[in-house]
């Protein structure tokens, strides 16, 4: 019995001794898992259970000035299929045939893509509502879990071509590739992140990874809020009219630029041909290119404006002296000559100016030295970049100093031989009517952060003073007397005062470095209402090939229109009422009028309170020649009203602001 005891109790021991072993064992290879690689098989597991989501934040949106949409976002989803956990062949042609119809791709080419292999497929960006429904429905009804959807944004430009060389477009992967998505890529751009998910052996996401990441909706920390200085409804307007424009004169393109010459803010820009972002594949580099920042041209007659501030301001020439005009010159074996290939005779400078005379200008040129004209092309910023937020702008290009020939002073002077940016001399006009003060152009008004908070704003930035105010009220007044009694009366606007000045240039021949014959580019850039500008307006017609070709044909009367309409709405009260009696407001008791006239003779109007296009007008359907004195309206005049004068009598009649 003592013997039995004994053995059970032996047994006892030794299998106490194997259980000690055991755990002793157990215990060391717990504390070498827990301790020594728990790292690496943490690391290892989370591997195994886990996938990659990415999370996309909405690129932010692009509004104008009144806060209507031009660029919005979405937060599309990308069709992902993972290659190694799709099975055999027939799993790959199953599952390749499933989401063919669906995603719009032929089942072969997503076939193809499977066999290939690897971790990651991207089968199609941008998927539509119905698309990512369908196969939510699909992997709900056959469980497949190689398949899932990340995150992407979906670009939409809700007014198509609207504007659309100014905003531009993006391409894969949220990138800016034209326009202002381009050049604010980084500050609009969406965030994205990648966040992990547990799933479980079968690669099904575990519940409380889903509902972690679905509470939390990435917002990122870019996608700020653009809005530009633009206003969609007056783009509209300006985009109508060079449509007809492209009609009317069959160019190569059209360009227009609206600034507010008291801020420089940008209100339209606009070129034809364009193009619709939604389908920008669809369209040209050409078709795609913002012309107003990026192409260069030779300004013809409208850099005429500034060559005449600088004379004024240098005191080489005043508004009443008198030149010769013979026609033609001759400066460094280089003829110069007028637009109609006629002499002018005797005039003044307000007459060069009104009347555009080539002659008379190189002959000022020679007078200023090409040194002071490029030192005055350069304070008015032409041959550098205005620096605008858009890409792709030019510097244009102007003469080197000590390299100018006289010949090369005489066609600078008429604007040739030199090349600027449409928004350079739109600039250039913008700085005449704000008083002889150039701004810095800008598009965008302000930037708000995702929150709403304010990021950054822009406002008015003077560049520098390019005439005194006493020269530039000279010079204002002379454009006037274009758009009144000169080349520009095209872009008369009826009630309101407009300055500016025509231009048409030969276009230049890039192969022989000379002038294409028969090809131009007709311009006008002015201004309105003189009396306070809040309306700088510039259009450019390239090639045009309809039958008349000069600025003040058919440029100056797009400008015109594009005046009227933007006029009005901006609700601009006109600057005098052609339709009231002025005799009502005469300080003084006029002549009795005469009842009978003679034959052969005219009466003299009272013209007092008159425009300078008012007084024109009247004076030329009387058949009576106009001197004028000054800028504004009429204040006094040479012969008395109600005194009978021949036809073709000269009068002159004093202007006041």
């Amino acid at each position: 019995m003592a013997k039995k005891a004994f053995n059970i109790k032996s047994r006892i021991n030794f299998l106490c001794v194997i259980l000690v072993a055991m755990f002793a064992v157990i215990g060391i290879r717990f504390g070498i898992l827990q301790v020594i690689q728990s790292d690496y098989l943490t690391e290892r597991a989370m591997n195994e259970a886990k996938d990659n989501i990415v999370r996309q934040s909405p690129r932010g949106k692009i509004l104008d000035r009144n806060g209507r949409d031009l660029a919005i976002s979405r937060i599309a989803k990308l069709l992902v299929v993972r290659p190694d956990r799709v099975g055999n062949e027939e799993q790959i042609q199953v599952l390749a045939a499933e989401l063919s119809p669906i995603v719009g791709i032929k089942a072969e080419v997503i076939a193809n893509n499977i066999r290939e292999g690897g971790t990651y497929y991207a089968v199609k960006h941008g998927l539509e509502s119905d698309e990512e429904e369908a196969i939510n429905q699909l992997k709900k009804e056959k469980g497949y879990e190689c398949i899932w959807m990340d995150d992407e944004v979906k670009r939409y430009y809700p007014n198509d071509m609207l504007a659309a060389n100014i905003i531009g477009f993006i391409g894969m992967e949220d990138k800016g590739l034209a326009g202002l998505e381009y050049s604010l890529d980084s500050i609009v751009k969406g965030d994205v992140q990648q966040d992990d998910i547990l799933t479980d052996m079968g690669g099904r996401a575990i519940s409380d990874s889903i509902f972690s990441f679905s509470l939390h909706r990435y917002r990122g920390d870019n996608c700020k809020t653009v809005t530009l200085t633009i206003d969609a409804s007056m783009q509209f307007i300006v985009e109508q009219i060079l449509d007809k424009a492209m009609l009317d004169n069959r160019p190569k393109s059209v360009t227009a630029i609206v600034m507010d010459p008291k801020n420089a803010e940008i209100l339209a820009m606009a070129s034809r041909p364009s193009y619709n972002p939604n389908k920008f594949s669809d369209y040209s580099m050409e078709d795609i290119k913002n012309r107003a920042v990026s192409d260069i041209y030779e300004p013809g007659s409208t850099f005429k404006a500034i060559v005449a501030g600088a004379a004024l301001e240098d005191g080489v020439v005043s508004p009443e002296q008198t030149f010769y005009d013979p026609g033609r010159i001759v400066v460094s074996e280089k003829y110069i000559q007028n637009w109609n290939g006629e002499s002018f005779g005797n005039v003044t400078f307000t007459d060069i100016v009104k009347n555009s005379i080539n002659t008379c200008f190189a002959m000022i040129g020679q007078i200023l030295t090409g040194a002071r004209l490029n030192e005055y092309a350069k304070k008015f910023g032409f041959g550098e970049l205005t620096g605008i937020e858009l890409p792709g702008e030019a510097p244009g290009m102007l003469f080197e100093t000590d390299e100018m020939l006289d010949s090369d002073v005489a066609t600078m002077s008429i604007g040739q031989s030199i090349a600027v940016t449409p928004l350079q001399l739109a600039t250039a006009m913008s700085a005449i009517a704000n008083d002889g003060v150039l701004l810095k152009p800008h598009i965008v008004k302000e930037i708000t952060n995702a929150d709403g908070s304010e990021y950054e704003t822009k406002g008015r930035e003077e560049v520098r003073r390019v005439l005194s105010s006493a020269t530039d009220k000279t010079l204002v007044g002379l454009l006037e007397q274009v758009v009144a009694t000169g080349g520009g009366q095209k872009a008369q606007v009826k009630g309101y005062r407009v300055a500016g000045k025509t231009g048409t240039a030969q276009k230049i021949n890039k192969d022989t470095a000379g002038y294409m014959e028969g090809r131009y580019i007709a311009s006008f850039c002015g201004f309105a209402p003189v009396e306070n500008p809040e309306l700088v307006v510039l259009v450019i017609i390239d090639d045009p090939t309809a039958g008349e070709f000069y600025g003040g044909q058919i440029a100056a009367p797009v400008a015109g229109e594009i005046f009227s309409q933007l006029l009005r709405y901006k609700h601009i009260e006109p600057s005098s009422d052609p339709f009231v009696d002025t005799t009502e407001n005469q300080k003084t008791t006029p002549k009795p009028v005469v009842k009978t006239v003679p034959p052969g003779k005219q009466v003299m109007p009272d013209l007092r309170g008159l425009s300078i296009r008012e007084v024109s007008q009247r004076l030329g359907e009387l058949g009576i020649e106009l001197n004028i004195q000054g800028t504004g309206l009429a204040s006094g005049q040479s012969v008395p009203a109600n005194t009978v004068v021949e036809p073709g009598t000269s009068v002159t009649v004093y202007f006041t602001p």
